[in-house]
């Protein structure tokens, strides 16, 4: 192509039609500026980042929400958990208190074995015809003390670790069983039917 002189340049000429396009004439054909809803491009640039910016600015918040909520059942969580350490602990004092009083019992038993073999003694030095048969007495007498007291203090053993159990699943399960648990619970035995 040579070098042109504005002489040169086909005649342009600008119409505007009722659909707001611009129509130019240079010869080769039209040329037709394009819409969408009667908004031309720029214009639907704008709103895209009108919506763009407002979508940013309202997700952030969403976002803060949404962690704000997590936290807050991270919390929930932690706490739980500390409790739960705190019930073991207690758990563990009762069940060290009550393996202490078994032992205790144990050797309150044995003591009180080595009383009746004593008394037995003495008893065989000064009567031995009537001794053998006192002596066989106060053996199982003392024998049924030692029972009894090994059975009275595992019974309170047992009754004090029920009650600590069952007084900690009660918390548990007030604490985790609701009435939407319970429906769940409720559906599925009857599902399992």
């Amino acid at each position: 192509m040579a070098n042109t002189t504005p002489s040169d340049l086909p005649e342009v000429i600008a119409t505007e039609t009722p659909q707001a396009t611009t129509e130019i004439d240079a010869g080769a054909g039209k040329h037709v500026e394009p819409e969408l809803f009667g908004l031309a491009p720029f214009q639907i640039v704008s709103i895209a980042m009108l919506v763009l910016l407002l979508f940013a600015f309202f997700g952030a918040k969403v976002h803060k929400t949404i962690a704000g909520g997590l936290d807050n059942k991270i919390a929930s969580i932690k706490e739980q958990l500390e409790e739960a350490k705190q019930l073991r602990a207690e758990a563990e004092a009762l069940r060290k208190e009550y393996a202490d009083k078994i032992a205790g019992a144990e050797k309150d038993a044995e003591a009180m074995l080595v009383n009746a073999q004593t008394e037995a003694d003495a008893i065989l030095e000064k009567a031995e015809a009537d001794s053998k048969a006192m002596v066989e007495r106060r053996k199982r007498m003392a024998e049924d003390k030692i029972a009894a007291a090994e059975r009275e203090a595992v019974e309170e053993v047992r009754n004090r670790a029920v009650s600590a159990a069952t007084g900690a699943s009660r918390k548990l399960i007030a604490e985790k069983h609701d009435a939407e648990a319970d429906r769940a619970l409720a559906d599925k035995v009857i599902a399992g039917i």
